[in-house]
């Protein structure tokens, strides 16, 4: 398996990707691959932290990290969010998601980016470091069980004094 950047010569395999992945996922609006048509496309993308995992040239898996905002009443934060990481079903629980993450962490933490958000599952994503995001007082705009929201500094004290509301680029809400 190899993982690289996603190119625009790649978008319409990720497309089926997305669309077939959370096709039966129970917490989904299945409209995941139209949400990174969007954020492709937004000030928020960051090309090189959409990435793609390939087995014998076939796409089977993708991670798009974006850019937010953590603000509260003194403070802007900047962050990403993680949203969403995607593997095909016939190769799921093989670990191929667990090394987009961690490939993904490693290279935005080489672009000097310092925490991530996402909200997700809280039995998987603490496997590679997310905690709780009310730890550090951080907030998702909506009402979501707080074990799913979840942060991970990528840099010691990447979250050092970040507190507030979580401020998603406008394409989230499309």
């Amino acid at each position: 398996m190899t993982i690289r950047q996603e190119t625009s010569k790649d978008y319409k395999d990720v497309f089926y990707l997305i669309e077939k992945a959370f096709r039966s996922e129970q917490y989904s609006d299945h409209k995941e691959q139209f949400l990174v048509e969007r954020l492709r496309k937004s000030d928020a993308f960051i090309p090189e932290l959409s990435l793609v995992a390939e087995v014998e040239g076939k796409i089977v898996g993708h991670i798009l990290l974006t850019k937010l905002k953590i603000k509260n009443a003194a403070d802007s934060f900047d962050s990403l969010a993680l949203a969403p990481v995607t593997v095909l079903p016939e190769f799921q629980g093989i670990g191929i998601g667990g090394k987009l993450i961690a490939e993904s962490h490693k290279r935005a933490k080489e672009l000097g980016h310092e925490s991530i958000v996402l909200l997700g599952h809280e039995s998987y994503y603490p496997k590679f470091g997310y905690q709780r995001a009310d730890k550090f007082e951080i907030e998702l705009p909506f009402k979501v069980p707080k074990e799913n929201c979840m942060v991970i500094e990528l840099v010691e004290n990447g979250l050092n004094g970040v507190s507030g509301m979580v401020e998603y680029p406008k394409e989230f809400n499309e």
